[in-house]
């Protein structure tokens, strides 16, 4: 079956992109390519093992050629082919490559994609349509990963890109951000880029990792001789030969240039003589042009100009014989025939390049001018309109400023902040917006494209003279966001702004909330953070700032929630009042997902899910992917703490899959990735996973997420039975959570698994030790499943103690409440527990329940525990051992009725049982109306009778 071969032509200009099979040159056979053997069985190698391969060598050395004969032969394995090939003047359009690779396969692909990249892409693509790219750019480059491992599904993809410098910016970073992550997907690249030295490290960032990079070196003098064979010069003497070789350094362009000039010279050069033609490249590619025409030499120049040139565009830019003048540039060499299209294409970039480099200045702003009427695109239009304008001009800056709103729309930072850029060099100085507002605005944009040195350049050269506090404070604003998480660089900045926000309490308010994140990345003080946004929410409200006051106040609700801190209900009420933002309230740092986190740490698990779950889909239509990111792992947490252990496993792989796909919150994910696989899967791979984090965390210094790694790696340890280890690393999590001046117990719950643990290994004091003090602050708080998990641990400290029937009676209690509570796991880990008391007593012990409620959870590693300790018990155990009749009255009653049950049974009143078992009177109370109900009688005098009955018979 042939490839599928997509050569695309951008479709916002309305050029039309065709199909066809693969058929190149005879010239681009591998076989037919002169001197470059060895490269070919370097490629060949690298290709075959599923690689990608980088050509890099100077102008003319033939990359275009070698990557056409592999590209033609690798197109015979590839199932599909996507194409793309740039040039200098278009390289400053957005997703122009993008357009050629996907612009055909967008049909075939659009409904594998979820709704916000779809929208995304098609939006980059065509310039048309809805987007949402300027909140979150993340969607468009997720979604060209999503269409490349779509394409690649049917059978293995292949990319050629041709000139990989001049690929737009745009295109190239969502390029490199897919290739970057596509792994085992079956994508190979064949690009080729322009070096003149070894500098190709930079061009790598849009290949994958596994790119090999050959580079083309010059032929020697025997191959430039069977070049210029094949190329119809064959009467030059041999000393003509040497010296073509000598002049051209072994570049077959330049060879065959001076092949081609000595072939139109009408006196061949004598032996010994210098050649009678130019002796450099350039100066062979000015001689040919100066064989043409002054009109021909100006329709040539738009078409260097414009982008993607057509005739159709030429004759609109004013070239009225363009059809004819292009015909005379095709006959001299200088146009390459386009079969499949109508552009109009240099033969060689190097053609383009001279024509524009020697057009005197003033021809270079006409044709401009011309093609700033001409095309199609807005962005185009904008840019050639500044480059025909010398000075400042209001209209000029305008719609500069316009076509960078549209790029920054398209999810195009980059070339947004270039246009920006040029709008600030045109507008006048006393204009409004002024050209430090739209500087300042250019550096935001490089802030979101990544070019934070560009944009803290910018800013520092505005903070230079600009003395109104507003441009002042958001400038500092830049050099602060440009700093990303190491806010501890910019300490010095502090100061300085807070200076000059003066007694503005907008301008503060911005100020006081940079310096609570301060207080919690680079500090660790939860108190001091809570503090600094309190203060910048005040001071929002008093300037009427609705946004930032709701951003602090969600900031403070979290921080506070974090802490334990008994304010917190009442900070996360604020930040739901209306007027809400809608960007706001769902973001993953604005109130939803601080009254979510509330929620899940009071055991509000049902409202938690169904709160989460809206914000997801919320985020999804929106398209805004790292908030996606977030509330996937939130929900996958909160699936596995009700005991949803299999669905958990589900949504923490497919977060982390989408963490790594986006480079966002892979620590976090790693970590929810850990405990749910500890849970529900892969022990090692929890393990492997929590290391991760831990590492991550230990990376970037984030003391608060080292602590949740840690403890997630404690856990698995714990399910893997290393008590020492878990021990090893729940002490460090105590000890961390001490400084920060975290006291809730419910925000990690590693306080159980340490105590488990250390009863595990001897230290039944210390555990109980920590099991005071948590149930103090759980007791504060009103943390009820932690209370319970607590008292599961304590009943371990008293079986280790010896005293069994006290732990029995607990676990009852702890396995009951934990089933109201819908923590299911938890409560099957507390069967379990029972199970494995029961066994130090004489008679059989049963597994079965602890067994069924894991099996409910699909908990299968902790299902495989009770497996191995079901087959270790002593063989005289598992004989059927004499049954009192009176216990099979209680058959299919829960857990808790069956110990309140049998209690009654042995005469015990209500108050006696409430103390045995740790639980009030009134649970007892509720407990037997539950046991009379199942077993159809009416009061405790007829359990005690049904006792009786059974024993009698």
């Amino acid at each position: 079956m042939l490839p599928r071969i997509w050569y695309g032509h951008d479709t916002r200009r309305g050029a039309v992109t065709v199909r066809r099979d693969f058929q190149e040159p005879a010239r681009c056979r591998p076989d037919l390519v002169i001197g470059r053997e060895d490269l070919f069985t370097a490629a060949r190698e690298q290709l075959g093992r599923s690689g990608s391969v980088l050509l890099h060598g100077p102008a003319g050395i033939g990359k275009s050629t070698v990557l056409q004969a592999l590209a033609a032969e690798y197109s015979q394995v590839a199932h599909t082919v996507l194409r793309c090939s740039a040039t200098e003047s278009e390289s400053h359009l957005p997703f122009l490559a993008l357009a050629d690779l996907l612009g055909l396969a967008l049909d075939q692909v659009s409904d594998k994609l979820p709704a916000a990249q779809r929208t995304a892409l098609e939006s980059a693509i065509t310039g048309r349509g809805e987007s949402t790219l300027q909140r979150d750019g993340l969607a468009l480059r997720l979604a060209v990963l999503s269409a490349l491992r779509a394409l690649a599904a049917d059978g293995p993809l292949l990319i050629v890109a041709d000139d990989l410098q001049w690929l737009d910016s745009a295109s190239a970073e969502l390029l490199g951000f897919a290739a970057r992550r596509l792994g085992d997907t079956p994508v190979q690249m064949l690009c080729a880029v322009r070096t003149e030295g070894q500098e190709y490290d930079r061009h790598l960032r849009a290949c994958p990792p596994d790119t090999v990079a050959l580079r083309l070196n010059p032929l020697s003098r025997a191959q430039v001789s069977e070049l210029l064979d094949d190329r119809g010069y064959t009467d030059l003497p041999r000393s003509t030969v040497r010296e073509i070789h000598r002049t051209s350094g072994g570049n077959p362009l330049f060879a065959l240039e001076l092949g081609r000039a000595l072939g139109e010279n009408p006196t061949p050069p004598r032996p010994g003589e210098p050649l009678p033609v130019p002796t450099s490249l350039r100066a062979l590619v000015l001689h040919r042009l100066g064989m043409l025409s002054d009109d021909v030499r100006r329709t040539l120049l738009v078409a260097s100009a414009g982008a993607r040139p057509t005739l159709s565009l030429l004759l609109a830019a004013g070239r009225e014989n363009a059809e004819a003048e292009t015909a005379q540039a095709a006959r001299l060499g200088l146009l390459a025939t386009e079969p499949e299209g109508p552009a109009v294409r240099f033969a060689h970039p190097l053609i383009s390049a001279a024509l524009y480099a020697e057009a005197p200045a003033q021809d270079r702003r006409a044709a401009h001018a011309a093609l700033s009427t001409a095309a199609s695109d807005p962005i185009e239009r904008a840019r050639h309109l500044a480059l025909a304008t010398t000075g400042t001009d209001p209209d000029v800056a305008a719609r500069l400023a316009g076509a960078a709103a549209l790029a920054r729309d398209r999810g195009a930072p980059s070339v947004a902040a270039s246009l920006g850029l040029l709008a600030a060099r045109h507008t006048p100085a006393g204009a409004t917006p002024g050209p430090d507002d739209r500087r300042l605005q250019a550096a935001e944009d490089a802030i979101t494209a990544g070019e934070v040195e560009l944009a803290r350049d910018i800013a520092h050269e505005v903070l230079t003279r600009a003395t109104v506090p507003a441009e002042r404070v958001r400038a500092w604003m830049i050099v602060i966001e440009a700093a990303g998480q190491a806010l501890g660089e910019v300490d010095a900045v502090f100061p300085q702004v807070l200076v000059d926000a003066g007694q503005d309490p907008k301008l503060l308010a911005l100020v006081h909330y940079q310096l609570a994140w301060r207080g919690l990345v680079v500090e660790g003080d939860f108190s001091e953070a809570r503090t600094e946004a309190a203060h910048a929410a005040e001071l929002a409200a008093t300037a009427g700032d609705r946004r930032t006051e709701l951003m602090a106040l969600s900031f403070q609700a979290s921080t506070e929630t974090l802490m334990g801190h008994p304010n917190a209900p009442v900070t996360i009420k604020r930040a739901l009042k209306e007027p809400q933002d809608p960007y706001v309230a769902c973001h993953h740092n604005g109130a939803g997902a601080a009254r979510f986190r509330w929620l899940l740490m009071s055991d509000q698990l049902p409202e938690a899910r169904s709160t989460i779950t809206a914000l997801l889909r919320e985020v999804q239509r929106r398209g805004m992917v790292e908030s996606e990111v977030h509330f996937q792992r939130f929900l996958a947490e909160t699936e596995l703490r009700s005991g949803h252990c299999g669905r958990a496993l589900d949504l923490a792989r497919e977060s982390l899959r989408l963490a790594r796909d986006s480079g966002i919150g892979l620590g976090a994910s790693a970590m929810l990735a850990s405990l749910a696989e500890a849970s529900g899967g892969d022990v090692d791979q929890a393990l492997e996973l929590a290391r991760e984090a831990a590492e991550r965390a230990e990376e970037d210094g984030d003391q608060m997420y080292l602590s949740r790694a840690l403890a997630a790696f404690g856990y698995a340890q714990l399910v893997a039975g290393d008590a020492a280890g878990t021990v090893r690393s729940l002490r460090r999590v105590r000890e961390l959570e001490s400084g920060l001046g975290i006291t809730d117990p419910a925000r990690g719950r590693w306080q159980s698994d340490l105590a488990e643990a250390l009863v595990r290994i001897g230290e039944p004091g210390e555990a109980q030790e920590l099991i005071d003090v948590s149930r103090a602050h759980a007791l504060r708080l009103g943390r009820e499943s932690v209370l319970a998990v607590l008292d599961r641990s304590e009943a371990l400290v008293r079986a280790a103690r010896g005293d069994q029937e006290a732990a029995l009676a607990q676990l009852t209690s702890v396995q009951d409440r934990l089933a109201k509570l819908g923590y299911g796991l938890e409560e099957a880990r507390a069967a379990f527990a029972l199970a494995r008391l029961r066994t130090r007593r004489p008679g059989p012990t049963s597994y079965d329940e602890a067994a069924r409620l894991f099996r409910r959870c699909r908990a299968l590693p902790w299902l495989r525990q009770v497996d191995a300790a079901s087959a270790a018990e002593p063989e005289e155990a598992a004989v059927d051992a004499p049954r009192d009749p009176a216990l099979d009255a209680l058959e299919g009653l829960a857990a808790m009725e069956r110990q309140v049950a049998a209690l009654v049974m042995e005469g015990a009143t209500n108050r006696e049982i409430a103390a045995r078992l740790y639980i009030s009177v009134k649970t007892v109370e509720a407990t037997l109306t539950r046991v009379y109900r199942k077993l159809g009688i009416r009061s405790r005098v007829d359990i005690v009778r049904l006792a009786a009955g059974r024993r009698a018979k």
